[in-house]
């Protein structure tokens, strides 16, 4: 198994798990966003009916891609464990630093 001896894994992971606390709170915000709209119970017009339809449209939208990047977040973190962070997982060839940097779930260089 290759492993990356040029970059410090403890850094790394206290990134990804300051991120995976802001994913899980905004996944939170999200959830109870959708749960007061299903509530809402005073639907006057169509008009009100076609907002709330938007409203939780874009709600489950935006809750699909937090989980999506959580999902990332949680396999970065595991693989960080696993000794294997850090490499393109389409070509197997190191992700530069500087990716890892701007985005450490990065699962490939580009």
């Amino acid at each position: 198994m290759q492993k990356r001896d040029d970059l410090d894994l403890n850094d790394f992971k206290t990134l990804l798990l300051k991120e995976k606390a802001r994913l899980e709170q905004e996944i939170a915000d999200v959830e109870n966003e959708i749960n007061t709209i299903a509530a809402e119970d005073e639907i006057d017009d169509v008009e009100d009916m076609a907002e709330l339809k938007v409203d939780n449209d874009r709600d489950h939208a935006v809750l699909d891609a937090l989980k999506s990047e959580l999902k990332d977040v949680e396999d970065a973190l595991k693989k960080i464990a696993e000794g294997s962070y850090g490499f393109d997982e389409k070509t197997g060839k190191p992700i530069p630093r500087e990716r890892l940097m701007a985005y450490p779930a990065a699962r490939t260089a580009v």
